[in-house]
């Protein structure tokens, strides 16, 4: 019994310190976010004042409101274009049988394991010849690369999985395979949208390279490249106070939106792991 009890309890301490190791630089970011001036220098663990200079300086000065839409407009639209390709490429890959579909699966695959520093010279000059340089469809569209992949491998291993009874009661019914996809597998699969399109928008959102390559103008950018250029904004000094703010203002959707669909992130990850 004292064995057993020794090991709950390092269990339980592991978890603690994965716990704290995981919010600290959050819950530091955010206090030092509210300090302003030398206090900013000051290492306190607890809150003690709370100025909203630093949130007012981001908004008042620069195009940090305009970056931050950028990257909802930008992390939005690869959501939804993944999810919609990806998920009629899971229906053909998961449901339809034809030769070489395994090699074509491994192909799509495959392309998200090159690094983005070993395409971003082909992509840059493919982004120049279409005329989409310096505009939002060009990270839509290199954001793709990365993102679809994933998406389409996530889906077809779930929809593999659905029941080929429910498919064919709607073929006997007259459905087309659109209706199939939208109408019978789409409540089914929520689980696995909701992960797989969660997973997309954080990529899309927290992504630096692409969108500092293939943007030039303050307006275009988003907010990674936008927080990483505020350390050169001030000319004496890097303002730290604005930075940590940015930082807590583009953390707090991806949280809320882990918080909020958390049961249906679990569902879709753990979707397929017991077999009965």
């Amino acid at each position: 019994m004292f064995v057993s009890a020794a090991r709950r309890s390092a269990f339980y301490a592991l978890v603690v310190v994965i716990i704290v190791a995981s919010i600290f630089p959050l819950y530091y970011a955010v206090v030092t976010s509210f300090k302003s001036g030398s206090a900013l220098f000051r290492v306190d663990y607890w809150p003690t004042e709370a100025s909203l200079a630093n949130y007012r300086a981001i908004f008042s000065g620069g195009n940090f409101g305009r970056n931050l839409g950028n990257s909802v407009l930008v992390a939005s639209s690869v959501v939804g274009l993944s999810l919609l390709l990806a998920l009629t490429a899971a229906y053909a890959l998961g449901r339809v049988r034809f030769r070489g579909r395994s090699l074509l699966l491994l192909t799509i695959l495959s392309v998200s394991m090159f690094p983005q520093i070993a395409v971003l010279a082909g992509l840059f000059e493919l982004i120049r010849w279409a005329g989409v340089y310096n505009t939002p469809f060009a990270l839509v569209l290199s954001y793709m690369i990365f993102t679809l992949p994933f998406t389409v491998w996530v889906l077809t291993a779930f929809m593999r999985d659905l029941p080929i009874e429910i498919e064919e009661a709607a073929i006997v019914d007259g459905a087309s395979p659109w209706v199939i996809i939208t109408r019978v597998f789409m409540p089914l699969m929520w689980p696995a949208l909701v992960t797989t399109s969660l997973l997309a928008f954080i990529g899309a959102w927290n992504e630096f390279v692409f969108a500092l390559t293939f943007t030039s103008a303050d307006e275009q950018r988003t907010v990674p490249v936008a927080i990483a250029l505020l350390s050169g904004a001030a000319e004496r000094e890097i303002p730290w106070g604005s930075i940590t703010a940015a930082s807590v203002i583009v953390t707090i959707p991806l949280v809320a939106l882990v918080l909020i669909f958390q049961r249906r992130i679990i569902s879709g990850l753990t979707a397929g792991g017991v077999k009965g």
